[in-house]
Parts: C-alpha cells; structure tokens; sequence
C-alpha cells in the first residue's frame, strides 16, 4: 500500500478549523492540536479525518461516560513552536480539553507540552512527531507517540544505504528537532557501518535559494544526497535546485519528504530512483477492520500516519472511558491500563464493547490499526521502516528494512 497518499488540501484542512462546532457545557472535549497549516499541511488534513473518524465513532456508539458527546476542539500548531505554544495554551486553559490528540511535528509538541500541556496535567498523543528528543522528555508521564521514533528510522535507511552499496552520501536537514535527529541517527549509523558523510549541512525553511548550501555538498563530489526536510518548504526547494545542478544521481528522503506532490509537481523521469523511508505501513486483520471503517466514511485508509491519528484519538477515548470522569488526574494511568497487553483485545470500531467490558470491571487492550499500541516507559512504540523507491513514475513499496 501507498502510505504517501493525501486526502486533503490545505483549503480543505483549514476549513476543518472554521467549521468545527462549539461544545456544550456537558460535552468531554478532545483537543485536535494539528498542524494543518505550515509544511506538512499536505497531509495534516487527512490525519484530522482519521481523528475525528474515531470521535464519531465513539459518539454513533452512544456516546463516551454514560452517554456524553466527545466532541473536538480544533486548533492550528502550524508545525511551529511559536504557533503551537499559545495553541495549546487555549486548548488547555480556555477550551479545558480533557486530553489532546496532538501535535504532529516534534518541535511544537514539545512547546505545546512544556508550555501548556504538562503544567496542565493534560495527556497528549502524537501520531507523527518522530524525533528521538520527544523521547527523552521531562513530561511527568503525559506524552507519548503512536510512530516510531526516528532514531529507529535514521538508522534503519543507513544500514539500507550500505546494504545496497552506496558508501558515500551528502546530507541536508531542516535545523529543527526532526531534521537533526533523523540526520543524527543516520549519520551516525552510516559512519560505523563504514560510510562516509561527505558533507553534512543544515538548511532553513523558508528561502528561495538553496544554491549555497547544495554547492558545499556537491563540491566535494558525492553522487547522493539525503534530504531531511519537508516536501513542501525547504526540503522540495533543494531537490528542484539539485535536480537543476545535475550533480547527483541519487536522492534520498524521509518521511517529511511524503506526499503526491513529490512527484505530481516535478518530472518524475528526474527522481528514477529516489529513495523515502518512513514507518511501516499497517497491515493485518485490524488493519483491515480499521480500512473498512475508514472507507466507508469515504476517507483514505492509508493515507500518511491516518493509522497512527485514528490509534491516538481512540486510545484517548478509551482511556478517559476507563478513568472514568473527565477530569485529567489519573488520565494517564488509565492510559497505560488500556495498552498495556492485559485484559480483552479492542479493534478499532469496537467502543460499545469497551464500555461493557469496563463498566463490568474487565480489563481490555486496544489492539491498533497501525500496529500494537503498547507505550514503553518513555511513551513510545516499536514499529518497522518501510522503504520505496520511485520507478517508472511511481512510488513503489519494497517493503520492510530488515
């Protein structure tokens, strides 16, 4: 499957934020703190749908603590730290969200939890915020992620790179937690496996001209460049520039580098080749439960970290069920009870099965659509890398990493 598909465009993501009705008194808010804005608004549309495709269904199902709406508020982190911050502030503060599904890039998860979420005792899940820092954070137990983190990706396209012979390769990543991470981790797997970095350069968002920086990689002769940015900001500005200089005959990229635009704005005879990791795709039997639910609400099951989304609003909402208030203290030990392996299995869809169960004082799991939803102490999971590669004009699945 074709986890680089998108389901929405930025006008659509951002009519999700002014169409988003206001909750009751009575309603047990979730805060949607989604990045639907800046540069991964590709595809941040589609991780809202799936969210919210885990709401309605909590809501058709009769509802969450004795028959009350989940409802979610909606606000915009923009992939930024300076926008997510406040965000989170009004989410917590304002809004009084019981948790937050959220946010999607790590810099502005970070800020919207040290600003916001942690002071408040407010539990946050992120489908996509990747980068090894989120693990090692002060967070009193209150953050976790649904995707592997990218110490496990950086290392894994490294070890891919050396398996197929490449021994020297030039790399360029955003100057923020994601980019320096995932180049981090790969740098430094690449060199012990007995690659070379020629040239290991941080590039900023936001410029027209990235001929300087590709210049310090390309003068010291490497045929590959590894690209750690995102497709539409810095890191698509560098492939157009580097595609122009002709100096490079492979490119590599990570899963900020995702979306149908990779290829729907650019000669895709120019990118044969071109090499994207990014988390496993799901599969299985509730893969597959979760694809019909998706389908048949006419979203795309598989578009980038919609698994991921629906897994982290639906485990929120278990654990609020098992809580049972919608105050946050103990939230989060609710939280671990849920995914801990313990008790009976939850498929996505199933909430009127985990009301009963709860309500009887059975112990109950949720088993994910993306995968095995089990935090370790640092409130990450385990997953695989998959990798693609471009051929003939499409983005080609090959698979798990070994």
């Amino acid at each position: 499957m074709n986890k680089f598909r998108k389901t929405l465009s930025l006008a659509v993501a951002a009519s999700v934020l002014a169409a988003a009705a206001p909750a009751l008194a009575d309603d047990v808010k979730l805060g949607f703190l989604a990045d639907v804005t800046g540069p991964i608004a590709g595809f941040a549309g589609g991780m809202v749908s799936a969210g919210n495709l885990a709401v309605d269904e909590v809501n058709a199902q009769g509802g969450i603590l004795g028959g009350q709406k989940l409802v979610s508020v909606m606000a915009d982190g923009a992939c930024s730290a300076d926008t997510a911050g406040p965000a989170a502030d009004r989410l917590v503060n304002t809004e009084k969200v019981t948790a937050i599904f959220g946010d999607y890039c790590t810099g502005s998860t970070i800020a919207a939890a040290n600003t916001a979420a942690i002071p408040g005792n407010v539990v946050m899940i992120s489908p996509s915020a990747s980068a090894p820092t989120l693990t090692t954070l002060n967070d009193n137990d209150l953050v976790f992620r649904t995707v592997v983190s990218d110490a496990f990706q950086g290392s894994k396209a490294a070890e891919l790179l050396l398996s197929q012979g490449i021994k020297e390769v030039g790399v360029t990543y955003v100057n923020n937690d994601y980019g320096k991470g995932l180049a981090d981790q790969f740098v430094a797997t690449f060199t012990a496996g007995g690659g070379k970095v020629t040239a290991n350069v941080a590039h900023e968002d936001g410029k027209a001209d990235y001929r300087p920086e590709i210049g310090q990689i390309e003068s010291t002769g490497v045929q590959t460049l590894v690209i750690y940015g995102y497709e539409n900001a810095g890191g698509g500005a560098i492939l157009n520039q580097a595609i122009e200089s002709g100096s490079f005959k492979t490119f590599v990229g990570g899963d900020g580098m995702a979306g149908d635009a990779l290829l729907a704005s650019r000669d895709p005879a120019s990118l044969e080749g071109m090499i994207l990791t990014q988390s496993s795709a799901a599969s299985g039997e509730v893969y597959d439960i979760y694809a019909k639910l998706a389908t048949d609400a006419g979203l795309v099951p598989d578009t980038t970290y919609g698994p991921q989304s629906y897994d982290a609003a639906f485990v929120l909402a278990l654990a609020i069920e098992k809580n049972g208030t919608a105050d946050r203290e103990g939230l989060s030990k609710a939280l671990r009870a849920v995914t801990s392996g313990a008790g009976e299995a939850i498929q996505p869809g199933e909430w009127s099965k985990a009301v009963e169960l709860i309500k009887a004082g059975k112990d109950i799991h949720y088993a994910g659509a993306s995968g095995p939803v089990a935090f370790d102490a640092n409130g990450d999971v385990a997953g695989g890398i998959d990798y693609f590669v471009i051929e003939g004009g499409k983005i080609i699945n090959k698979g798990q990493i070994q």
